[in-house]
C-alpha cells in the first residue's frame, strides 16, 4: 500500500466538498474489489466481466468522481493508495448489503423459505412463542422453525453462541447487555401448586414453616428460580426444605403434581390449562417470587437471515411491540 497522494480538483470533487453518490456506479464497487483482490486490471476486468478497455474506464471515472488516485500503477500491476483502500473497504460494504436485498427479495417472491431458531424458557413457551409460530406459519408456511425450551441461562450461552436466532428468556448478567438487544416483557406470576383435593388446599391461609417440611419439587440448583427460592427461606431465618425432587421438565413435574402430595412454585400462566381441567391448583398462599421480566433477544448487529426475521417480527407483533405488518421487522 502506497502513500496517499494529494487530491486533486477533478470534475468530481467540488470546492466545498459536496459529494454526489448518484455519481458512483456498482460496476465501478465491484471492480475496484476486483482490483485490490487481483493487482491487475485485466485479470480484475476478466473477474467483473468487462473488456480491459472498459475496466480502465471505469476506474478513470471513479477516480475523477472522487478527486484522489485510488489505484497506482507500475509495471507489475497496481496497488491500492490509502484512499484507495478506504473506498474499497466501503464497497465490500455496499455490494454485501445489495446482495442481502436480493436476498431477501427474492425469499420473498419465493414465498419466503428457510429456518428460524428460537429458543424459550417455559412460560412464554405455553402462550407468546407458539402464537407467534402460528402467525409465522400463517404468512409463509414455508419457513421451518425450530423450537427449544430450556432455562434461560442456557438459552442466552446459546444465544451468544450463534446456535439461536432468538430467544425468549431472563437477562441476569448485566454484561451481557453490550452485546444482546433485550426488549422486556410484561414479569411473569408465580404461585404453589399441588393437586386438586390436596390437604393444604382446603386451608384458608399458610405459613412458611407449615410449608417448608412438605415435600418440594424445584429446578435444579444454579437456575434463578431455585437461587430466589433459597433466597425467601434465608431471608426468613428458615431452614431449606430437605425432601426435594428436582426437576426441569413441566410435564414431569404436573404429573409428579397430579399423583402426589408434592408441591411446586410455577410460573401461574403454564398451569392455566390444568387448572382448568380441575388437576391442579393453587395453594392458599400469597408466594412473592420475582424473578424480574423474560424478554425478547437477539444479537447486536447480527444480520438474520429472512426467515428468522420474519420469526422475530411476528414474536414481536404478537407480544403487541410492533403492529406494522410483516415487512417492518427492523433488525
Amino acid at each position: 500500500m502506497t502513500a496517499p497522494i494529494q487530491p486533486d480538483t477533478g470534475a468530481g470533487a467540488s470546492a466545498t466538498g459536496h459529494f454526489d453518490p448518484t455519481r458512483l456506479k456498482t460496476r465501478q464497487l465491484a471492480l475496484i474489489v476486483q482490483l485490490d483482490i487481483h493487482r491487475s486490471v485485466l485479470h480484475a476486468a476478466n473477474a467483473a466481466h468487462m473488456t480491459q478497455p472498459g475496466a480502465t474506464k471505469l476506474l478513470r471515472e471513479l477516480e475523477e468522481t472522487m478527486g484522489v488516485e485510488l489505484f497506482e500503477r507500475h509495471p507489475r500491476g497496481v496497488e491500492p493508495t490509502w484512499y484507495g483502500e478506504v473506498l474499497i473497504r466501503h464497497a465490500r460494504s455496499v455490494l454485501a448489503e445489495l446482495q442481502h436485498a436480493y436476498e431477501e427479495v427474492s425469499a420473498l417472491k419465493a414465498g419466503l423459505t428457510g429456518q428460524a431458531m428460537i429458543g424459550t424458557e417455559v412460560t412464554a413457551a405455553t402462550n407468546l412463542v407458539p402464537q407467534a409460530v402460528a402467525l409465522l406459519k400463517k404468512r409463509f408456511p414455508k419457513i421451518r422453525v425450530n423450537i427449544e425450551m430450556e432455562f434461560s441461562e442456557v438459552l442466552v450461552q446459546r444465544l451468544q453462541e450463534g446456535k439461536l436466532d432468538m430467544i425468549v428468556a431472563r437477562i441476569r448478567n448485566p454484561d451481557d447487555l453490550a452485546e444482546l438487544h433485550y426488549v422486556p416483557l410484561a414479569e411473569a406470576q408465580h404461585a404453589l401448586f399441588a393437586r386438586v383435593g390436596h390437604p393444604l388446599v382446603k386451608r384458608k391461609a399458610l405459613s412458611w414453616s407449615e410449608l417448608a417440611p412438605q415435600t418440594w419439587i424445584l429446578p435444579p440448583k444454579g437456575n434463578v428460580m431455585r437461587n430466589r427460592f433459597t433466597q425467601l427461606f434465608l431471608e426468613r431465618k428458615l431452614a431449606l426444605p430437605t425432601d426435594v425432587v428436582e426437576s426441569s421438565s413441566l410435564p414431569v413435574i404436573t404429573s409428579l403434581l397430579q399423583m402426589s402430595d408434592m408441591i411446586a412454585p410455577l410460573a401461574r400462566e403454564p398451569l392455566r390449562p390444568y387448572c382448568i381441567a380441575g388437576a391442579i391448583e393453587p395453594l392458599p398462599f400469597e408466594f412473592d417470587l420475582k424473578l424480574g421480566p423474560a424478554g425478547i433477544v437477539t444479537r447486536r448487529g447480527e444480520r438474520l437471515s429472512p426467515g428468522a426475521r420474519a420469526m422475530l417480527q411476528a414474536l414481536r407483533e404478537t407480544a403487541g411491540f410492533d403492529t406494522q405488518g410483516p415487512g417492518a421487522a427492523d433488525h
